[in-house]
């Protein structure tokens, strides 16, 4: 089995270390990710300049590993098509520091760097964790308690045109209260912005996270199941195609003849 990795913290993150450790256990393991910080890019790729994959020997065992000047999406797209040569059996972005949650679907690179894989057909998973700061985490900690995690997602068979978006509580395996199957709660606003004045008078304004200071949330959402101790898993399939979406929104055009030589003569100017 051929695993390619993906983030969105950068190559020299500690939770992409974490994770290439638990998945070459299972399988040979190709390194494609950003060679910086690309958190909350989302899906972009690059068009404007070109992109350089440099190899770079940070992971003993691994099958190859690149540094690549782009985003998420970025390196599952040139892993998948250039570096590897061949098609992986699993895309699994991660693991990365702070919980992807709700709406953090549209912004993310991390689900991207999951969504880019699924896009080839090939299963994917998005890992989060819900912690902050890398100064404060022992990721021997987190090993243990997402390796059983992926060892039940090997033995089964992610659903066509699905991908999965798992967050971990920081806990120990002992710790954890279990896993749970949630929706994202994408009523929850989980940004906000902060207004500040600069030297000149002017204000701007800096999006701040406030997941610490919210509450009530809804029970049985990704919010609250992860905050109170549980593993939380996401599976999030894309439809392009809403058959009876089609037809209403046909009625609302089918009046309109663009051929019709007796419409009034209307000014676009």
């Amino acid at each position: 089995m051929k695993i390619l990795v993906t983030n969105d913290d950068g190559i020299f993150a500690p939770g992409l270390q974490a994770l290439v450790e638990v998945l070459q256990h299972f399988a040979d393991v190709y390194v494609v990710c950003p060679d910086q910080e690309r958190s909350a890019v989302s899906h972009s790729i690059t068009l404007r300049v070109p992109l350089k994959a440099k190899p770079l020997p940070l992971f003993p065992g691994v099958k190859g590993c690149w540094a690549v000047n782009g985003t998420p999406a970025d390196c599952v797209k040139l892993g998948i098509e250039v570096l590897m040569k061949q098609q992986p059996d699993f895309v699994i972005s991660g693991i990365n520091l702070g919980p992807n949650l709700g709406r953090d679907l549209y912004y993310s690179g991390t689900m991207a760097g999951a969504i880019e894989g699924l896009l080839y057909g090939i299963p994917a998973v998005a890992v989060s964790l819900n912690a902050f700061s890398d100064m404060d985490i022992n990721y021997e900690k987190v090993k243990r308690l997402f390796y059983p995690i992926m060892e039940v997602l090997l033995q089964n068979k992610i659903p066509k045109g699905i991908f999965l978006n798992v967050n971990l509580p920081y806990l120990s395996r002992e710790m954890c209260k279990g896993v749970r199957i949630v929706p994202l709660d994408m009523k929850v606003a989980r940004y906000s912005y902060v207004g500040l004045n600069d030297p000149h008078g002017q204000v701007y304004y800096w999006l701040k996270d406030q997941l610490h200071n919210m509450k009530d949330f809804e029970e049985d959402s990704d919010f609250l199941l992860l905050r109170t101790g549980f593993v939380t898993v996401s599976p999030i399939e894309f439809r392009t195609f809403h058959k009876r979406k089609q037809e209403q929104i046909e009625r609302w055009f089918s009046h309109l003849n663009f051929a019709s030589t007796d419409e009034e003569e209307i000014d676009y100017a």
